[in-house]
């Protein structure tokens, strides 16, 4: 069985707790119990190994023993949220599943057989090695949504070699290989996965307060929103000790405040794709953005101010688009960065960057310049055409001051005076009063 490994490592961890969901306490020998109940309505139900499987669900432990029995099954697993629910028919069909198991918020669950054989190859191929396999959608954010086919035997290696034991806060849903990292470390190393009711700063808050939550990852945008609210100041956080970040370019007013509200946690940017999975990270200090990504089964170099990536634990390919990968097996990130010796600064993705007259502005840093405004609650940079430079600045901001759009434009560009060059100060400026940011809490650059 693919999880054999992982299931002596539950049988060791007994009556420890491995999911705090809806204020209970699951332990690891209940996690046991689930995965072998699963296995049996499984196989009464006809669901037959190596088939295409749907979960459609948020996490729950249910959720989780059902994930962990279809691994042990060797099924291909599409997980879906409640976040893609819009999107739930399209990615069905793309990823040509064969069943759908489908667990609402009280875990009563339903199982949909469809009338399918799979005929890509790639999947073709997994079920002919008899390998579980996890397919996994990007955001979006860039293009259509892209498939990533990944072997989850290559995923879970990396989960075999002992870390920390730690209480984590899962904020990334399962349909994201971030939250399937949180997930598989979290276990592997007899932590406890804490899933909040609400992925709100109060919500978060509290849950982080009532059940000591020791590492909470999570993204630039929110960690914004957290500071916003202050809701971080009514709770007794002090069994956090690590914040990670990721998904999203952190911009440097951002990370300094968060730094100051947080004076005794430490501040990890993370990095990871949908094509290529998490990788090990370390920061050069909590208030910096420069970053070592790396180690042990990944490779990276840079090229021209470009990010390139090859990874053992690579997606065997996408389902709906051709392979990002070189003949040598490197994938070029997209994502532009300077280099400091070993540590490299991520700036942002080339497909973002703007270009005022042959001149790049990178979004993330005129954010992070708007947002020490007084009254700026969130902010979107991007690009806009214009028929003499090309491109400009445009910015969508969100304000609390109620100042009209002409006050707001004037004072913007006297506080960017002196901290911006003129061409990176945005030309145009839109007042919104609606979130700037998506379900996945990242921020929204196109309509």
């Amino acid at each position: 069985m693919p999880i054999a490994w992982l299931l002596d490592q539950f049988k060791q961890y007994g009556p420890n707790p491995a999911v705090i969901y809806q204020d209970r306490e699951f332990s690891y020998g209940w996690l046991i119990d689930q995965i072998a109940a699963w296995q049996d309505r499984l196989d009464s139900r006809n669901v037959m190994p190596g088939q295409v499987v749907a979960l459609a669900s948020d996490y729950s432990p249910k959720a989780i023993a059902l994930l962990l029995a279809l691994i042990g099954r060797r099924n291909i697993i599409v997980p879906l949220t409640s976040v893609t629910a819009g999107e739930k028919q399209k990615f069905l069909a793309i990823a040509e599943v064969q069943v759908v198991i489908t667990l609402d918020d009280s875990d009563e669950w339903q199982l949909d057989f469809r009338s399918i054989t799979p005929q890509h190859n790639l999947i073709q191929a997994l079920q002919i090695a008899q390998e579980p396999g996890l397919i996994v959608f990007s955001s979006g954010s860039t293009g259509d949504n892209k498939a990533a086919l990944h072997s989850f035997d290559r995923l879970l290696e990396k989960y075999k070699k002992p870390r920390h034991r730690q209480r984590i806060l899962v904020f990334l849903l399962l349909d994201h290989l971030g939250g399937i990292n949180t997930l598989f470390h979290t276990l592997a190393n007899g932590g406890a996965v804490i899933t909040p009711m609400q992925r709100t700063p109060e919500e978060i808050c509290r849950a982080i307060e009532r059940y000591q939550a020791q590492v909470l990852p999570t993204s630039p945008t929110f960690l914004n929103l957290l500071l916003l609210s202050a809701a971080y100041q009514r709770f007794d956080l002090s069994s956090l000790e690590l914040i990670t970040y990721g998904t999203e370019v952190m911009p440097e007013s951002t990370l300094r405040r968060v730094r100051d509200a947080f004076p005794n946690v430490r501040l990890l940017q993370t990095y990871g794709l949908t094509e290529l999975g998490v990788m090990r990270s370390k920061s050069r200090a909590s208030d910096s953005l420069w970053v070592k990504v790396g180690g042990e089964g990944f490779e990276t170099k840079v090229v021209n101010g470009t990010l390139f990536i090859r990874a053992q634990s690579a997606m065997l390919g996408y389902l709906n688009a051709p392979s990002p990968f070189d003949a040598d097996g490197w994938m070029n990130t997209g994502d532009k960065v300077e280099v400091d010796g070993e540590w490299i600064r991520i700036l942002g993705r080339e497909s973002e960057i703007i270009n005022v007259g042959g001149r790049k502005v990178y979004p993330a840093e005129v954010e992070g310049v708007l947002q020490l405004m007084d009254g700026v609650e969130d902010v979107v940079v991007s690009a806009e055409p214009h028929p003499i430079t090309g491109q400009i600045v445009a910015a969508k901001v969100k304000i609390s001051t109620g100042e009209s759009i002409s006050d707001f434009r004037k004072r913007m560009r006297e506080f960017c005076r002196d901290k911006l060059s003129t061409y990176m100060i945005p030309q145009k400026v839109v007042l919104v009063d609606k979130p700037l940011y998506g379900k996945r809490f990242k921020r929204i650059r196109k309509d």
